[in-house]
């Protein structure tokens, strides 16, 4: 599995989603619905937030995901209870009207959490949240509410990392997945938008690759993780309301939803 996460809602992710589908990327946005840049405002040169308009505009019903990124753009952790749910909840409340989408993921405002605000992000029915914290690995999160990320796209090791994702063959024996992060506007700022496009075209067109946003991936691997077994093994129930893939001794699956599969 394959997915990117972008955030502050600004205009050059237009450029990046261009470069995205035409590799057949997919990923998530995140916005801070009370940070947009006005209607009236006057752009005077391609830099910066968008305007709501040009946001809904560009991500809706695109394919990308749109999730919370707080209201204002805080450090959370220096806020209280109050402050907290409502940064949380203004942002859910306005991608949810703007978008036209039920809101269940989140970057956290500069990478920084507490104990206090991941407990309270499960009590807003947050699904995940992304730090900044980079693993190099393509393994899944233990807490999906401090989801950490494979990269940034200004690690030295990107071009190594997609390399060995892409070729390597450890994903016959476990689900891997390959997380990219960072800021659209940083390719303007180092003036090294070929490291996104370089990494678009190695990364894009494979076919043992799944590539999707971070939502849709958290949903596939609760679905995987809902499976029932028997006792011996040899029965396989799935509850969800996906299909699930899954391997038994080098042998491939696929239960549909609600099925019940004799090995």
């Amino acid at each position: 599995m394959l997915t990117l996460s972008y955030d502050d809602g600004v205009v050059q992710d237009i450029r990046l989603i261009e470069i995205m589908n035409k590799h057949g990327l997919k990923g998530t946005f995140n916005v801070n619905s009370n940070r947009y840049l006005p209607e009236d405002a006057v752009r005077e040169k391609f830099y910066g937030r968008m305007k709501l308009s040009e946001a809904v505009k560009l991500y809706k019903d695109s394919g990308h995901e749109v999730a919370v990124h707080a209201f204002n753009h805080p450090y959370l952790e220096r806020l209280d209870t109050a402050e907290i749910i409502y940064e949380i909840m203004e942002d859910r409340k306005a991608i949810e009207k703007d978008y036209g989408v039920i809101a269940r993921g989140m970057a956290y405002p500069y990478g920084t959490y507490s104990d206090k605000v991941v407990d309270i992000l499960q009590k807003c029915n947050i699904a995940y949240a992304r730090t900044v914290e980079s693993t190099n690995r393509f393994t899944f999160p233990l807490n999906w509410l401090t989801l950490h990320p494979t990269c940034h796209h200004n690690n030295e090791k990107l071009e190594e990392l997609i390399k060995r994702f892409v070729e390597g063959k450890d994903y016959l024996n476990r689900a891997e997945m390959f997380y990219l992060w960072g800021h659209s506007y940083e390719f303007d700022n180092n003036d090294n938008w070929d490291v996104i496009e370089r990494f678009a075209a190695h990364a894009g067109g494979h076919d043992h690759i799944w590539y999707a946003t971070n939502i849709e991936i958290y949903d596939y691997v609760k679905a995987y993780e809902s499976l029932q077994k028997s006792y011996e093994g040899n029965m396989i129930h799935n509850p969800s309301a996906m299909m699930v893939w899954f391997s038994v001794k080098g042998e491939e699956y696929c239960i549909k939803p609600g099925e019940t599969l004799n090995l």
